[in-house]
């Protein structure tokens, strides 16, 4: 394994999730002091664990100022959570606009707050890198025909997130780039996650490279833009989907 990230220290939002998981096992490999801000963990001491509601504005500032404490230069963040509300993969026709506004306080908001806490800290450092995790769906229209024959659908305010979250990409890249911080987006495609057996098959069906991605398709992308392998890129959005968005 390449030591490209060695001695670089790094927030993963949503460390303990499917993708989080998998971001955190190869930024390590790869030489990085990786620091989990997560709702369901306790701090320790090396605060490799650090207790964060990214909901939480408060909460968030408490997380950084301890990490700050104790580690005054931060090299990365990587915008990785996924809260949502209970009722999140309603229908369309069925969804409250207080659930709507609820979803996008809760990713939308939280990643604007998170990057421009960690983006000043970056900027008196005159370094750093961010990457917040978006979406196919950020990008194209939803394919609604491979949730046929299943209960799922896409959830509305996932499109309008990731693809605000595309574009916020693309002004805080520009914004901060001239104090060398370099902020890209990364956009999955599906990702196995034992879902329904049907949308699988139809899924497959559809993507060029005929199958879901993998957690472990990610992270290394991810591990690419928060190296000096990517010190000329900044405001992408790097699309790892399978060939899903050329057809």
């Amino acid at each position: 394994m390449i030591n490209r990230l060695k001695d670089k220290i790094i927030i993963i939002t949503g460390g303990n999730g499917l993708l989080g998981k998998s971001i955190i096992e190869r930024l390590t490999l790869e030489g990085a002091f990786c620091i989990n801000f997560e709702i369901n963990i306790e701090c320790n001491d090396d605060l490799s664990n650090v207790y964060c509601d990214i909901t939480d504005s408060d909460s968030i500032d408490k997380a950084l100022a301890l990490v700050f404490s104790k580690y005054p230069k931060v090299d990365g963040l990587v915008n990785n959570a996924y809260p949502r509300t209970k009722d999140w993969g309603t229908k369309f026709e069925e969804i409250e606009l207080n659930s709507w506004k609820q979803n996008v306080d809760w990713q939308l908001n939280s990643y604007f707050y998170i990057t421009q806490k960690v983006a000043i800290q970056m900027a008196e450092q005159k370094s750093g890198s961010i990457i917040n995790m978006t979406s196919i769906y950020g990008v194209v229209g939803p394919d609604f025909s491979v949730y046929n024959g299943t209960s799922m659908t896409m959830p509305a305010a996932y499109s309008a997130i990731k693809g605000a979250l595309v574009n916020f990409t693309r002004y805080v890249a520009s914004y901060f780039g001239p104090q060398q911080i370099r902020i890209n987006a990364v956009s999955p495609g599906g990702i196995f996650d034992n879902q329904n057996e049907v949308f699988i098959e139809n899924y497959c069906n559809k993507v060029p490279l005929r199958r879901l991605g993998t957690p472990e398709d990610i992270s290394p992308t991810v591990a690419f833009l928060l190296s000096d392998d990517s010190k000329y890129i900044t405001g992408q959005n790097l699309i790892v989907d399978g060939g899903w968005t050329i057809i």
